[in-house]
């Protein structure tokens, strides 16, 4: 991506036409502490990642070491959250990635970011009505005996997201927290259980044994686990809505970051003390995504396997409309600086919200929804039904497009100080942003590679390319939009990325003498 000269402390240019009337801006003081962790941690399902994720990856990549993986990227994200954090002191803005890449790479390649956000959180938010409609699917059938198609509970899933996105932030993050922490206390049972009834080899340590790590799937792992962090990210996005910004979206991160990992490491690492590590991957081959249900049925019962089951479903409904509030936000945003319609740029009276860009979510994970519920010929059991495919092809989609967009915001990190000429104070900052951006640049080019293994598609699929190609192509697309803006509506390009601010800053204009 090229960089504007204009990128750093750009203002609105005169006659720029802004931003009239409150409905412009998402309302402040919504949201404290723990209503921003809690809607940022939903995003993770921690239980759809320890039920599913981790069983895939043991599956899959034959590595033990998973828990380790899942220290080492705790670790790489710390160092983005390093300098993403410091960033966030000085930008908020609903459009968090992208505002954050325009300030420092310039407007043309904060728009080529904003399409890539909008399509990568769009893919992770409708990927996963796929897996919520197969599991509603299978235990109407094992507990009630009727038979629905999957795509049914999958629109009504929708139906209700969207209801909920059009309601105040603080209710939605109520809704978000008292779901995650029932799914959080579920799952430390389950690991409390493993450690007081382990495997045969008894409370064994070496799946963090870095000799784990060796072998080929090493880096399909890495992309497999690094999924399973998808929403810390999220913080910046509801600074506007935070009464202290430049002190809660900082904190949110890294209690996220360092939460998610220390949570992930230790349940991953529960897994192999209830099987055994030698027997952790045969086992999870053996069970699949159901292994985690397998060893509670064996330690905790079925009433506690069976109440696991529904809180499966609906921490996946509390991923999705984390992601759904993101989608809004990041549509407002866009909307607000001329990358969408007008429309898109408006809160709703009431509440607050913004409403068109919750409608606009809602429309795309019906449409989806359908279209794949319209070519589903085959059993939900077989692996080429269209349901899984949702899942899978909108999850690493997704994954794949915001793993680069903290790749360059690393590099918009660094060139946004050095321009500001606080590259000597901001030293050790941009030394963390430097490496992080490294990290994750060698993950995206994994999951690019093994994109055919991700998707479990053959080596010779074209959707090895075609589905990445998604991404790649949401990139052109933008950046070829910012470069139009800026040949054609100068003003509307200058806007780019300043959010609220160019409100703030010509309101102030107008009170000046």
């Amino acid at each position: 991506m090229t960089t504007d000269s204009s990128s750093t402390n750009r203002a609105p240019a005169a006659g720029i036409s802004t931003f009239k009337g409150k409905e412009r801006a998402l309302r402040a003081d919504r949201l404290g502490t723990g209503g921003l962790l809690l809607s940022v941690l939903a995003a993770t399902a921690p239980l759809m990642v320890v039920a599913g994720v981790m069983p895939t990856t043991f599956a899959v990549m034959g590595i033990v070491g998973q828990p380790l993986l899942f220290v080492v990227l705790g670790a790489v994200l710390i160092l983005f959250s390093v300098g993403y954090a410091e960033m966030s002191r000085h930008v908020h803005n609903a459009g968090a990635f992208y505002a954050y890449i325009s300030r420092g790479l310039g407007g043309t390649a904060g728009a080529g970011a904003a399409l890539v956000a909008l399509v990568a959180y769009n893919s992770l938010q409708v990927g996963i009505y796929g897996i919520f409609g197969f599991e509603v699917s299978g235990l109407l059938a094992t507990y009630a005996d009727l038979e629905v198609a999957w795509w049914i509970p999958a629109l009504v899933a929708a139906l209700a997201v969207g209801v909920l996105g059009l309601l105040k932030i603080d209710v939605n993050a109520k809704v978000l927290g008292v779901l995650l922490v029932i799914e959080v206390l579920l799952v430390v049972v389950f690991d409390i259980a493993a450690v007081a009834d382990p495997g045969k080899e008894g409370l064994s340590l070496h799946a963090f044994d870095p000799d784990t790590l060796t072998g080929a799937g090493v880096g399909t792992a890495l992309c497999f686990c690094i999924a399973a962090f998808l929403g810390f990210e999220q913080a910046p996005v509801y600074a506007e809505e935070t009464s202290r910004p430049h002190v809660l979206v900082p904190r949110v991160m890294f209690l996220a970051v360092a939460g998610v990992a220390v949570f992930f490491a230790l349940s991953s690492w529960a897994l192999t003390v209830a099987t055994g590590p030698a027997a952790i991957v045969p086992t999870a081959q053996e069970q699949s995504a159901g292994l985690l249900f397998f060893l509670t049925e064996d330690r905790l019962g079925s009433t506690f396997t069976d109440v696991l089951h529904v809180l499966f479903v609906t921490g996946m409904f509390a991923a999705m409309l984390s992601f759904h509030n993101v989608v809004a936000r990041y549509a407002f945003a866009m909307g607000r600086e001329g990358l969408l319609p007008a429309a898109f740029g408006r809160t709703s009276g009431t509440s607050g919200a913004p409403g068109t860009g919750s409608l606009l979510q809602t429309g795309i994970a019906v449409v989806l929804v359908l279209a794949f519920a319209l070519t589903d010929d085959k059993p939900a059991g077989d692996p080429t039904a269209p349901v899984l495919h949702l899942f899978t092809w909108g999850g690493n989609i997704g994954a794949l497009g915001v793993i680069i967009l903290m790749a360059i915001a690393s590099l918009s990190v660094v060139v946004f100080f050095v321009r500001r000429g606080a590259a000597g104070a901001q030293a050790w900052r941009l030394s963390t942003s430097a490496v992080a951006g490294i990290a994750l640049v060698i993950i995206a080019g994994y999951t690019v590679k093994d994109f055919d293994v991700l998707v479990g598609a053959g080596p010779d699929s074209a959707l090895r390319w075609v589905l990445p190609g998604v991404i790649g192509l949401a990139l052109v697309v933008g950046l070829v939009q910012g470069a139009v803006l800026r040949a054609r509506a100068p003003e509307t390009h200058a806007r780019i990325g300043l959010g609220n601010e160019a409100f703030q800053l010509e309101k102030e204009a107008e009170r000046t003498p």
